[in-house]
């Protein structure tokens, strides 16, 4: 019946089994997913429409019969409505059937146009996949061993061995091999994708990709074309040059020594942790970042400039570091974008190489001050070094000396010139003192040569190889001391003869030789003063002949222990009355030496002389008290005279007759003059005692020159002399005694009236010089002849010589002594019919008060 197979009438509308057999198993299943579908939808179909037709056949039934007539049963009834159900389910699924088809026939189509493409997709991709040029390595899962897809050109050296491609290390550079096993590591574990550029051991480079998804981890092989895998060994190259660099970074910073970079302005750009310490920067950024700068601005300038003309500067600086100023070895190399430089602390070798330097020249110095002559030849045997004495003992040529000649040489040119002895068998002589190069210990040799010297001659093999020869002369040694034995014997002879008692002891106390003036003088027994007798011995013999025996100290001096080592001298007597004058002199060679002399005769002479001064002492002492008591007791009546006769000269006394007056007039100027020479006399018994004391002020020369002047004005105007002052060149003051210069003045300007002609002029005439103030009064007098200039400071000796009255001859005296209290000088310039200038100079400040000159 109709609709009984369902199936196979929705397989006639499916579209056939061989339209989908190329889908694969995706289509496949969505084809029977379809089917499924349609067998449920007719199903469906046919039950909604079947069941309204069997009700309506149910109602109409009975009616139709009843109507007609006829006689239908009821099962005939629910037939005809199931077969018109199922015809119409029938049509509808047939209607439904025939669009569903055309549907799908159009899906089939798309999905066939799909699978092409993907098909094409596909075959584009396994053609990629499979060039010769990349290689997949895929991982799956975390267990499954990795796929490999496509392969890699031959002259890349990658194997095409699986086993042997994964092992990284075999074929790749060794720094490939670790950064490309790094980064897979990192790429599985931590989703890390990377760009790598790495080089095979063929020398050929390769990027590797790796990336990962959801289920797989993909790391991709590609070969270069050759401008791509010129860049890529330039970014190697790169990475190999960034590792070189972080290595030297590495190497410089882990330096001792001050290491800096700085850019094409001169700015720093880096330093190491040695550099930041010698800025006493906390680190190196904080040193570049303060721009701390580890050399001076004068050094760094000179850096700049020789830059100009050369990249590399290579110098020795200095700069202070923690406070103290050392030494560097600086190498600084200029490029284009900037400059490297690194300083090298040479204060411990430069201290080194210049103690190294200074002992060498001392050395040397050293060698070149001995009389001894020195050579020095290295292992070649070739002259290195040799001193003056060398040259000069056998008179060579400089220039040859210079030019190193080999020991040898040397040899026979002392040979061919006569400088030494000719010798039987030279070669064998010659190898037999060469000899000394290849020994151990050192050799001695004597050469007597032609010209009469001896030579020895000292052969010292170095540590280091060669040998320094010494060449003694001994030629005047040996003459020395045949003269020492002669002058020995000579000294002792003369010792024997001395008047001058002299006894040698040794350190130990014991005497070394004495003469027989010794034994004389202090009466001891030859026999008991024989050489090393112990001066204790003799000093019990001396100390009985003395009273007060000096040989307690003589012990002392030649046992003790005295540092300094002084000598000593001084006197003694003995109990017969001879008095001897001893000196204990310390020699050289730790001896002491004591020399006695009988100065018996010049001891009584000198206490004859001692007790004579004292009575000269006692008489001159006697002599001064006598001047000061007569001139004070003088000065007392005269002033009682002088004050009398001016009370007589007064009108309120009463008239006087002229010739009265006149007498008391004389009478009151002699006893000015014997009070002016009382005080005179006073004064240099001052200046004698050392008593005498300088009231130092400041003193004006004008008012001082005005006031001496009008101290003598009378005594001029009495024999019409003018006074000239020349006072133009003067200083208005100085430091002194006003006193005592006025009395200066007077005393040189009364003197210069005593001796000036009638109507003559005396000049006084005051200058400023270097060393002080000057004073000079000249007059036309006589002048002085060179017997009474050797005098005229003497006291008490006046010479009228020409002047007007006789003096107590005490002026100049006191102008000498007044000047030099004060620390000046003077001086007179004289000569016969040319007058007499006095001239007293005096410093601008005295130092203090002098003693007089006697």
């Amino acid at each position: 019946m109709p609709g009984e197979n369902p199936r196979q009438a929705g397989q006639a509308v499916s579209g056939g089994h061989d339209d989908s057999t190329m889908t694969g198993p995706a289509v496949a299943g969505g084809r029977l997913s379809w089917r499924a579908g349609a067998r449920i939808r007719a199903f469906l179909a046919t039950s909604v429409l079947s069941g309204p037709l069997l009700v309506f056949a149910a109602h109409a039934e009975p009616d139709v019969a009843q109507k007609a007539g006829l006689g239908v049963s009821a099962v005939e009834v629910m037939q005809m409505a199931m077969f018109a159900g199922v015809m119409g389910a029938a049509l509808v699924s047939a209607i439904f059937l025939i669009r569903e088809r055309a549907r799908t026939s159009a899906q089939n189509a798309e999905l066939r146009t799909r699978i092409a493409d993907v098909n094409a997709a596909l075959q584009r991709s396994e053609a990629l996949l499979n060039l010769r040029d990349q290689r997949v390595v895929v991982w799956a899962s975390e267990n499954k061993k990795p796929e490999l897809l496509g392969t890699l050109p031959v002259e890349s050296g990658a194997p095409e061995d699986r086993a042997a491609f994964l092992a990284f290390g075999r074929w790749l550079m060794p720094r490939s091999a670790a950064a490309l096993e790094h980064a897979v590591a990192a790429l599985r574990e931590q989703a890390r994708a990377f760009d790598l550029v790495i080089e095979t051991q063929a020398g050929v480079p390769l990027e590797v990709y790796g990336r990962k998804s959801a289920a797989h981890v993909l790391v991709r092989f590609v070969s270069l074309s050759e401008t791509l895998r010129s860049q890529a060994r330039l970014k190697i190259e790169n990475q190999r040059l960034g590792a070189v660099y972080d290595t030297m970074l590495g190497l410089l910073d882990a330096l001792k020594m001050p290491t800096w970079l700085r850019a094409a302005d001169g700015r720093l750009k880096w330093v190491n942790r040695a550099y930041a310490e010698a800025v006493e920067a906390p680190n190196a950024e904080a040193a570049v970042r303060d721009a701390k700068e580890f050399l001076g601005g004068q050094a760094r300038e000179t850096i700049a400039e020789q830059h100009k003309s050369r990249p590399i500067f290579e110098q020795t600086l200095s700069t202070v570091i923690e406070g103290d100023r050392r030494v560097f070895a600086v190498t600084d190399f200029a490029g284009t974008d900037g400059s490297a430089g690194l300083a090298c602390d040479t204060s411990a070798t430069e201290t080194i190489r210049g103690e190294y330097e200074r002992t060498v020249r001392s050395h040397a110095d050293t060698l070149d001050q001995l009389n001894t002559a020195v050579a020095i030849f290295d292992t070649d045997e070739k002259l290195r070094f040799f001193n003056q004495a060398f040259q000069k003992l056998w008179n060579l040529d400089s220039g040859f000396l210079h030019s190193a000649p080999d020991n040898a040489l040397l040899l026979d040119r002392l040979r061919s010139e006569g400088k030494i002895a000719e010798q039987p068998e030279w070669r064998r002589w010659k190898e037999g003192l060469l000899s000394a190069y290849r020994a151990v210990e050192s050799q001695e040799h004597w050469w007597h040569l032609p010209d009469g010297k001896t030579i020895r001659v000292v052969a010292n093999p170095q540590p280091k190889g060669g040998v320094t020869w010494v060449f003694e002369n001994l030629t005047e040694k040996m003459d020395l001391e045949s003269r020492y034995q002669t002058a020995v014997r000579v000294q002792g002879e003369t010792l024997d003869n001395l008047a001058e008692g002299v006894a040698v002891f040794g350190p130990d106390g014991r005497l070394r030789l004495s003469n027989p003036a010794f034994v004389a003088l202090w009466g001891l027994s030859q026999d008991v003063v024989k050489p090393n007798v112990h001066v204790q011995a003799i000093r019990d013999l001396c100390d009985q002949r003395a009273a007060d025996s000096p040989w307690g100290g003589f012990v002392a001096a030649i046992t003790g222990f005295d540092d300094e080592r002084r000598d000593r001298h001084g006197q003694t007597e003995l109990t017969n009355g001879t008095v001897l004058r001893y000196a204990v002199i310390h020699l050289p060679n730790g001896q002491v030496m004591m020399t006695f002399v009988d100065v018996t005769d010049s001891v009584n002479v000198e206490r004859a002389l001692k007790d004579k001064n004292e009575a000269l002492e006692k008489s001159d002492q006697l002599k001064n008290d006598f001047v000061q008591h007569v001139s004070y007791e003088l000065r007392s009546p005269l002033t009682n005279i002088i004050g009398f006769t001016e009370l007589l000269s007064l009108p309120a006394t009463g008239p006087l007759t002229p010739k009265q007056r006149e007498y008391v007039e004389h009478v009151g100027s002699s006893s000015s003059v014997l009070l002016t020479i009382v005080n005179d006399i006073l004064d240099l018994a001052t200046v004698d005692a050392g008593i005498m004391q300088l009231d130092i002020s400041e003193v004006s020369v004008e008012r001082t020159i005005a006031a001496a002047s009008e101290l003598v004005a009378e005594r001029l105007e009495e024999h019409s002399i003018k006074l000239k002052v020349d006072a133009a060149a003067a200083p208005k003051s100085f430091h002194g005694d006003e006193t005592r210069i006025r009395q200066i003045l007077y005393n040189l300007l009364s003197n210069a009236a005593n001796y000036a002609p009638e109507a003559s002029t005396v000049t006084l005439a005051c200058r400023q010089l270097a060393e002080g103030v000057e004073f000079s009064v000249h007059d036309d007098g006589p002048g002085m002849p060179p017997d009474v200039l050797d005098s005229v400071f003497r006291r008490f000796e006046p010479r009228t010589n020409g002047g007007r009255r006789r003096g107590a001859g005490l002026g100049l005296s006191i102008v000498k002594s007044f000047v030099e209290l004060h620390g000046g000088s003077v001086r007179i310039q004289t000569g016969r019919d040319s007058g007499t200038t006095v001239i007293c100079t005096f410093p601008d400040a005295p130092s203090g008060i002098r003693a007089a000159a006697e």
